[in-house]
């Protein structure tokens, strides 16, 4: 089954992880949390710049002090193939999602094309990001002379210039060096932040995972239906482990607040399968550490990884 583009569609429920819903700007909406918050301000989910330098850096050095100190969690090796081979399964119906570095399809869903291992999208602005530093690194590639056009159509669903891109895509993919450009970008733009965060609200490794994917699919962004927009809708209803909160239920929380925004999306009636029927499982059957063996259930597609 094909990935469905980058929001999850109710009637063709195979939706790609790396998506901005509201702005293609990776900077509109950075917050502390995502580059060396105070953990004060990062629990906040505000920059309120109350703090002078000085203070800002020292809390910021006993944050890193603090997360440094904690376990890997979704970080390690294992844990991170685990949580890799869930968003496939919610995402293109597969664990394995080493076979998607050359997928490519314009699923005419406003965002261009949709591409790669994290879904990477002509019109957000993280296929253009992968691009330029892939074409920094390695000059000669074959999507260098794309990136005139890349730069016009960021930000909207337009394929114009973007002729036979497609093809230079899947050839491109069977380069290593360009899956590790993938691998890198995914893990910097999306993973590393949400593990991150998640450590400092105190979370273990379903929460982890939980931030990983909602970073995924809404973008890092603080509008109303990027991550931490969902973040600080969680926090009306709950605290988090780290300001003294139940995991469980900030976890709750912060489900319910993923699953109005993708319910409530202006463009598509959208599934929540991935929330429903993964997700909350997990957090119900009280599995805090995600661990296997695992079973769930996608848009009625079974899937299990064995201890």
């Amino acid at each position: 089954m094909k990935r469905v583009g980058c929001v999850v569609l109710a009637l063709a429920p195979l939706a790609t992880a790396a998506v901005f819903l509201l702005s293609p700007d990776p900077d509109a909406g950075r917050v502390p949390g995502e580059s060396g918050p105070s953990a004060p301000a990062a629990a906040r989910g505000a920059d309120d710049g109350a703090a002078g330098d000085g203070d800002a850096d020292e809390a910021d050095r006993e944050t890193e002090e603090r997360i440094a100190a904690m376990p890997a969690g979704l970080a390690a090796p294992g844990k991170k193939e685990l949580a890799l081979q869930l968003v496939a399964s919610a995402d293109n119906s597969t664990l394995k999602w080493r076979t998607l570095y050359g997928y490519i399809e314009d699923l005419e869903d406003g965002r261009g094309y949709t591409a790669g291992i994290a879904g990477f999208c002509t019109g957000t602005h993280d296929l253009l990001g992968l691009v330029e530093r892939y074409t920094k690194d390695h000059p000669d590639n074959g999507l260098a002379r794309y990136l005139p056009a890349l730069r016009e159509v960021d930000g909207s669903d337009s394929l114009a210039g973007l002729e036979g891109f497609t093809e230079a895509w899947e050839a491109e993919a069977e380069v290593p060096a360009f899956r590790t450009a993938q691998e890198r970008e995914r893990d910097e733009r999306y993973f590393a932040p949400a593990v991150r965060m998640a450590k400092i609200d105190g979370l273990g490794t379903l929460g982890q995972f939980v931030y990983y994917d909602a970073m995924l699919l809404h973008g890092p962004g603080k509008g109303a239906d990027s991550f931490y927009g969902v973040r600080a809708a969680a926090l009306k209803k709950a605290k988090t482990k780290a300001a003294g909160g139940d995991e469980r239920a900030y976890l709750e929380a912060f489900l319910d607040a993923r699953r109005a925004v993708i319910r409530e999306g202006k463009r598509f009636q959208r599934d929540t399968s991935r929330i429903d029927t993964a997700q909350r499982v997990f957090l119900r059957n009280g599995n805090l550490t995600l661990s296997t063996p695992l079973s769930w259930e996608i848009y009625g597609e079974r899937f299990h990884v064995a201890g």
